[in-house]
């Protein structure tokens, strides 16, 4: 729990980067934009965009590298540009230098995707992030830009992006980042944004902001669909982040426990009281949780002694924090918890591409064992013994004209519960996996998985639940960092889950896709099955499975000549 608790801690703060030894990085870019209207054959845009790209010094912020233009266009028929100056250096005084001709920049071989939006065509800033955080954009980047990869991933640095357009202005092409562009039309007295306005202070600018302060720049909050003006646009758009070193995280909030999103759940408190609770005076416990009054009474407790006192509740479908307070006639072991509450299914794998590596990859030992397979509790139990006496009361004529009276007493028996959860796991090559053999596959291929969870028990069901989650985690990412929160196919003491559809397959398989890259060997995936609640606490059971790596599916590739 305390991997996922620190991890969802991290990703919200996404989009600020942490890269490990997998090559992806963390993107702190966002996007927006809107209709372009309509313009002119001397006036206008034809689609063509790009993105400059300068390595910055993650301890101060200083560029380190010269920027280099990404397009996927040769663009050889720009007459006037400006250099490649970035960002930092024109907010630090660097002037406007025009170039006539002789542009240059570099066309990738993997595409990169739309980056600023048009009328017809529409940009995807999660295509955009992905892009940029995959292994094999950021080597073809650190080879361009003269850096080994292991430099440029190690934490040391990161990469400022700055979305370009190619357009035609006065019947002459230009390129010009959104910076560029908002500095020209103050030195061409607004002529600029009154003939280009949809492009140059709209979609340009709005195509890449910030979603965390960074570089000295903050974070954009404003509207992503008006046109922006040029000290707007020069203080705080027209730029994203792709980062390999883990920022500073956010104030971690004081909790007691975690749950899960949209979760039953089980919250107990300890009762003591120095006088004996009978069913003449029970003992209570009420617990105020998001609005609602929940409540245990009938709690017969011997004196000086103590139990647990529960309710079961439903955990909001969103994240948060819920304050719960709690009253009773005995003395708490506490009046107030404070629960975070957690999405799981926040932090899937990126999409593997088939031109990722991981030279320096070794395969990792899957984690330990975590959690309690089985937890006992109980309650007492209260009845009345009784002990009859009869006092006598005999008059002269020596009649009894006696009584009894009951001088019994309450009597407390102790009746004890527990709680078991089995899990069974087991991973398979994905049926469209074409070269297969039971529990052996290439890499590069999907998996699917399969859990099956039991909860064996006596006590009543208002103080357990079956098992509700499980969270696999994968061998390629050293088991963290990213993880799949796997569906539940069905509930109760008895439960299945499998993983969910991936939005990156063809078919929309529910698997997990191995990367290309990894090596010959055992491919194991561990999950963790939990959520199973009690009034001791939560049961939770981990797994592993393996499958065999042989081969990659770039052997299953046949080239021929064309008969």
């Amino acid at each position: 729990m305390k991997r996922i608790f620190a991890a969802l801690l991290c990703m919200a703060m996404l989009f600020s980067f942490s890269l490990t030894v997998y090559a992806d990085g963390d993107a702190n870019i966002d996007g927006g934009g809107g209709d372009m209207g309509s313009g002119n054959s001397q006036n206008i845009w034809d689609g063509r965009d790009g993105v400059r790209i300068t390595i910055v010094r993650d301890a101060d912020n200083m560029p380190v590298s010269a920027s280099v233009d990404f397009s996927n266009y040769r663009n050889s028929d720009v007459a006037i540009h400006f250099g490649k100056v970035n960002k930092i250096s024109y907010c630090n005084g660097s002037s406007l230098t025009l170039h006539n001709g002789n542009y240059h920049c570099y066309t990738p071989v993997n595409p990169i995707p739309r980056i600023i939006s048009g009328s017809v065509v529409t940009a995807s800033i999660e295509e955009v992030r992905a892009y940029f955080c995959r292994e094999g954009t950021i080597r073809d980047i650190a080879d361009v830009m003269g850096f080994s990869y292991e430099d440029l991933t190690g934490g040391e640095y990161k990469i400022l992006l700055e979305p370009m357009a190619y357009f035609k202005y006065g019947g002459i092409i230009y390129a010009m980042t959104a910076t560029e562009a908002a500095v020209y039309n103050k030195q061409a007295g607004n002529d600029l944004r009154s003939k280009m306005l949809s492009l140059t202070h709209k979609n340009l600018p709005l195509s890449m902001f910030l979603e965390t302060a960074d570089l000295g720049f903050p974070a954009w909050n404003g509207s992503t669909t008006e046109l922006q003006n040029d000290d707007t646009i020069l203080a705080k758009l027209g730029l994203g982040v792709v980062r390999f070193s883990e920022p500073d995280p956010p104030p971690v909030p004081n909790s007691d426990v975690v749950y899960r999103c949209d979760t039953d759940v089980i919250t107990s408190v300890l009762l003591t009281t120095g006088t004996q609770k009978t069913p003449e005076s029970p003992a209570y416990a009420t617990f105020s949780i998001n609005g609602r009054t929940y409540s245990h009474t009938s709690i017969y407790i011997p004196e000086g002694g103590s139990q647990l006192a529960w309710v079961k509740w439903h955990t909001p479908s969103v994240p948060g924090s819920v304050t719960i307070t709690i009253q009773s006639n005995c003395s708490t072991s506490t009046s107030q918890i404070t629960a975070q509450v957690v999405d799981l299914n926040e932090n899937p794998p990126p999409d593997p591409q088939a031109n990722d590596r991981n030279d320096g990859f070794s395969i990792p030992s899957a984690p330990s064992t975590v959690g309690s397979a089985s937890l006992t509790w109980g309650e007492w139990k209260c009845h009345w013994q009784t002990d009859w006496v009869w006092y006598s009361n005999v008059d002269e004529d020596g009649v009894d004209h006696g009584y009894w009276c009951d001088h019994g007493w309450w009597d407390y028996d102790w009746i004890s519960y527990s709680a078991s959860l089995t899990a069974a796991f087991i991973t398979t090559p994905d049926v469209k996996n074409p070269t297969a053999s039971g529990k052996t596959m290439k890499s590069g291929y999907g998996i699917n998985a399969n859990v099956s969870a039991h909860i064996t028990s006596i006590a009543p069901g208002s103080q357990i639940t079956g098992a509700q989650n499980v969270v696999a985690y994968f061998p390629e990412f050293g088991y963290t960092t990213y993880w799949r929160l796997l569906k539940r196919l069905n509930t109760g003491y008895s439960s299945t889950f499998e993983f969910r559809a991936n939005p990156y397959s063809t078919y929309g398989r529910p698997s997990h896709f191995t990367p290309v890259w990894f090596p010959d060997g055992q491919y194991v995936t561990y999950v963790e099955v939990m959520d199973a609640w009690t009034p001791a606490g939560m049961l939770q059971v981990s797994r592993t499975d393996a499958l065999t790596v042989n081969g990659s599916l770039f052997d299953d590739w046949h080239i021929r000549p064309i008969e």
